[in-house]
């Protein structure tokens, strides 16, 4: 998944503005915010170009985006101050958003700019739905959400509408490299090679219970005493005290434990950024498309748990398009050394939004 080979044009616009709406959703800030420092990298743009627009809700935003339209209905005060265009906060050039609720938000900023001269574009993550689709200049869908065309179309999707590995991240190159220098010291007394086991948990429809958890930590600690090397386990909100408990009792070699329970009483920094980083081999749940694709970031062997009946068809649609890609493989317990090419599909969508730009 490469980009253009030729960097687009710069706008007509010395110094194009660019809205990152962000809201409640910390899932969806990563996407945004990760395409927009893809976009800064691709293009050069100055310090200042990028501003976020913080999107707070009212219960009106449960109403379907039918009802919602092109409207701030579903939005505070606070928010429709924060996006009413004016000398001191110019009407933006792109406006990157992400998730349902936004979709509304997004299109009011277009039409509020357009009938006062401005040619505001938006790219929009995640599936905005059918009512409007037409007004967003770029829509990024991962390929797993929806197999069939999108918006009743019988064949192929809108050319609006591009289709991406994963959710974008924010976990480039770059990043991963400064990430490296700030916790090798932390890491530096454990033996190689490093295994980074990223744990989810329980969703809305599938419970994460103590037998699995206590079954993913032997696997990954029989295959750290296989090679000598050490487990570096990080958990989540939803993984819970017990399956937590479960993990802890599983892993007897060498390790570096973050527990998502504890972090309070620790006050330790989370340390999933440098294990990303720094792993020699991940496993990861399958229950988090965006746990499965920064994993991917790491060019190294990428594993994810999955038995049967753990996770939705929707993840498991996830985890089928990156085995089949070379982007990670199911994990049994076995090892095998590999490599691939990073995952991030934020440079994708930079890209495309970067040749909307170019467009006069």
């Amino acid at each position: 998944m490469t980009g253009p080979n030729l960097v687009p044009r710069m706008p007509t616009t010395p110094k194009p503005i660019i809205w990152l709406l962000i809201d409640d959703r910390p899932g969806n800030a990563t996407q945004v915010r990760g395409v927009a420092e893809a976009l800064v990298r691709l293009l050069g743009l100055p310090e200042g170009a990028v501003r976020e627009k913080a999107i707070s809700y009212t219960s009106f935003a449960k109403l379907p985006n039918v009802v919602r339209g092109s409207t701030l209905i579903g939005v505070t005060k606070e928010t429709t101050s924060a996006i009413a265009g004016n000398a001191a906060n110019p009407w933006p050039d792109l406006v990157i958003a992400a998730g349902r609720r936004t979709g509304p938000v997004a299109r009011w900023i277009k039409k509020a700019a357009s009938a006062r001269g401005y040619k505001t574009k938006i790219a929009q993550i995640m599936n905005p739905g059918k009512v409007g689709a037409a007004e967003f200049d770029l829509i990024a869908i991962p390929k797993h959400d929806c197999e069939k065309p999108l918006h009743g179309r019988t064949e192929g999707d809108a050319p609006n509408v591009m289709r991406m590995m994963g959710a974008p991240h924010r976990f480039s190159a770059q990043r991963l490299a400064v990430e490296t220098d700030h916790w090798a010291q932390l890491l530096s007394a454990l033996p190689h090679p490093y295994i980074a086991l990223f744990v989810g948990g329980a969703t809305k429809s599938k419970p994460f219970p103590p037998k699995l958890a206590a079954d993913l930590g032997a696997r990954v600690n029989a295959m750290a005493r296989e090679l000598g090397g050490a487990v570096l386990l990080t958990t989540s909100r939803r993984t819970g005290p017990e399956a937590e408990a479960a993990l802890q009792a599983a892993i007897t070699e060498p390790h570096y434990l973050y527990i998502w329970s504890q972090q309070g009483k620790s006050g330790a920094p989370n340390p999933y950024a440098g294990y990303l980083a720094m792993a020699d081999v991940l496993v990861v749940t399958g229950d988090s498309v965006s746990m499965c694709s920064e994993a991917c970031a790491n060019p190294g062997p990428v594993y994810i748990y999955a038995p049967a009946g753990m996770v939705t068809k929707k993840h498991a649609r996830l985890h089928h398009d990156l085995y089949a890609s070379g982007y990670a493989r199911a994990f049994d317990g076995t090892y095998d050394s590999w490599r691939h090419a990073p995952l991030n599909a934020a440079g994708d969508v930079a890209a495309r939004i970067a040749e909307l730009l170019a467009q006069a």
